[in-house]
């Protein structure tokens, strides 16, 4: 599978996203506990918040959320944001224990 694309507009550390591209590594080992619907879900919880990078390169700021809570589970989102770019490149998600 290739990278996917969907229009969803969110601010996350002050920034208007218009779209979420989703890597499709996720599907490697998580596919049966997580789809694009349930990380577009997980990247809407994102709104309206600001978050530390973990890690800066070149261009590229990596974000890691953990413990995000959608549907009485919990997930971790890993995410990045480009410079001068309005999305979110969401690199994997999987389910945490609680």
């Amino acid at each position: 599978m290739a990278r996917r694309e969907y229009v969803l507009p969110v601010t996350v550390n002050g920034r208007k996203i218009l779209k979420v591209i989703i890597d499709d590594h996720y599907e490697e080992k998580h596919l049966g506990f997580i789809d694009d619907g349930i990380i577009l879900e997980l990247v809407r919880l994102l709104d309206n918040g600001t978050y530390p990078a973990t890690a800066i390169d070149k261009s590229f700021e990596y974000y890691v959320v953990d413990h995000l809570k959608l549907r009485e589970k919990y997930y971790k989102l890993i995410w990045l944001l480009e410079k001068d770019q309005l999305y979110i490149g969401v690199v994997n998600a999987y389910r945490r224990k609680k």
